[in-house]
Formats: C-alpha cells, structure tokens, sequence
C-alpha cells in the first residue's frame, strides 16, 4: 500500500503544483504515466492478496489478463471499471498520436486520439481523473486491508 501512496503523491504534486507553474503538455504526458504507475502497481498488489485469499487460481502473466482478473474481482464497482479502462488508454499513452494546445497558457490541453475518439485532456479532465483515482485508491485500500 504504502508504494501506491508514494506514486500518488507525487502525481499530486505533478496536478497541484508542477502544472499550475509551468501548463505544458510535458507535466501532463509525467502525471498521466506517473498514474499509470500507480494503477499498475494497484493491479499487483490487488492480485497477489486476491491470490492468497483464493478468490483466483493463479495470476496472469500477461498484462491484459491481468486486467481482465482484476475486472472480475470488482465487476460490480462502476468506478473501478471506469479506471481500468482509462488504465488501458495510460498503457498505450507513448504511442498514440497526440496534439499539443495552448501551452504555457491557462488552457493547456493535450489532445490524445484513441480508439478513433479524440480527448482533449485539460485541467478539468485531469481533476476528473484525479477524482476517479482517489475512489479507485480507497476501494484498493479496502480489498488488501480486508
């Protein structure tokens, strides 16, 4: 637990801090891989005590088994889901096309085009983001505290 805290912290501080100064796309392109972190780390740790309280045989060795064990551990918990899938777009961040707007402005957005969709990813959908994150953290919290 004490790893994914670690991770979200800094990724606070790259959203509260780094961003407001300098609004580039750079810190948004750090944040979003800094999450990606975090929420792969969750994916580990999620399995390994799901392991051990035999809610599944083994764990996958393939990063998209992974995901999908994961899925099924918490079908039931819409924002979970929400973020694993936002979690898959993280994954492939470095080789998709992506637009730069309005840097070191106000408005700094990173446009990222995935699965034929653009999304404009700006202040409001890092917050956006952040907000799913934190709930995502405090239902991993639960499940390797239960």
């Amino acid at each position: 637990m004490e790893d994914i805290i670690q991770e979200k912290i800094s990724a606070d501080h790259l959203l509260y801090v780094s961003l407001k100064y300098t609004k580039t796309c750079d810190v948004i392109m750090n944040l979003i891989l800094r999450w990606k972190r975090m929420i792969e780390t969750s994916i580990d740790k999620i399995l390994e005590r799901a392991k051990k309280k035999k809610k599944i045989s083994s764990i996958s060795t393939n990063p998209l088994g992974r995901i999908e064990q994961v899925k099924k551990l918490f079908k039931k918990d819409k924002n979970f889901q929400e973020v694993l899938e936002m979690y898959e777009m993280f994954r492939k961040i470095k080789e998709l096309k992506t637009e730069r707007i309005g840097e070191f402005r106000k408005n700094v957005t990173l446009t990222i085009f995935y699965q034929g969709k653009e999304i404009n990813v700006n202040l409001e959908k890092l917050k956006e983001y952040a907000e799913m994150l934190e709930k995502f953290i405090s239902t991993t919290k639960q499940f390797l505290l239960s």
